[in-house]
């Protein structure tokens, strides 16, 4: 990674420890989140994929693998176990035909929907313990943890 000239060094000194520190509170809040499930029976992994299928659309299961960083025969089984629960689809490529589109189901949709209210509400309920000038600042950093989490 390279910074601009006037950026300073992100591992030394105070803005080392702001690094540890958000590192540390974004891994903690993740766990605690992750822990707001509906279906119990899915794995993570699983979960994640499904929400890359509704922020992304249909997607071959290479495509999948790129976006979730796994390697393609990983993806293989976990559509698979995601089709044998199903939550998602296999359909003819519309250009290739020695591929194959995933597409979530209704029911994956249904459950994503349930889960992202689960865990909203846990948000809040945590967000109830802040004062309003703590809450502004996450509402101001909402956007700059979303551009980092999408880097």
């Amino acid at each position: 990674m390279s910074y601009p000239k006037d950026m300073a060094d992100l591992t030394h000194g105070d803005d080392a420890a702001a690094v540890n520190a958000l590192r540390s509170a974004v891994m903690r809040l993740s766990r605690r989140l992750k822990h707001q499930r509906v279906d119990e029976s899915l794995s993570p992994t699983e979960m994640s994929v499904l929400g890359t299928l509704a922020r992304c659309g249909t997607a071959t299961p290479g495509e999948l693998a790129r976006k979730e960083h796994v390697q393609p025969p990983s993806m293989t089984r976990i559509v698979a176990l995601l089709e044998a629960k199903g939550l998602v689809r296999l359909e003819p490529h519309p250009e290739d035909r020695r591929q194959k589109v995933v597409t979530q189901t209704d029911k994956a949709e249904a459950m994503l929907e349930e889960s992202r209210r689960k865990r909203n509400a846990f948000l809040a309920g945590l967000v109830e313990a802040l004062d309003e000038d703590e809450w502004a600042k996450v509402r101001e950093a909402a956007p700059v943890l979303e551009k980092l989490a999408q880097l």
